[in-house]
């Protein structure tokens, strides 16, 4: 767990890059928020808002699967909450629209 203490959210958003510097472990990111979000939409769509809260385990569970077996390091999560969930889905939006590169490339990035 990260006790890590910093000065700002853009300064910690480098700390969670280098964290997922596997694309597998993103690609797990990825699959899981989404995968979530869509439990969670459909959830409300068909009349069983309580299925939504199906969408942690399953986010979670392949982020922290991704860090655990394919990063091998301790989710962000853990220590800063609130400013990894937002990352995640900062680092989701870089992906998809192709714009991640700048900042994983002082993370040592490897491309496993």
């Amino acid at each position: 767990m990260s006790d890590q203490k910093f000065q700002s959210y853009e300064e910690f958003f480098a700390y969670y890059v280098r964290q997922h510097s596997s694309r597998a472990n993103r690609w797990m990111h990825a699959v899981g928020t989404t995968l979530g979000i869509t439990v969670a939409i459909a959830a409300f769509a068909l009349g069983h808002p309580w299925y939504a809260l199906l969408w942690f385990p399953i986010a979670y569970g392949c982020a922290w699967t991704g860090h655990f077996l394919l990063e091998k390091n301790t989710p962000a999560t853990f220590g800063h909450p609130f400013w990894s969930f937002i990352s995640d889905f900062r680092m989701l939006y870089l992906m998809a629209r192709g714009k991640l590169a700048p900042y994983l490339q002082g993370s040592e990035a490897r491309v496993s």
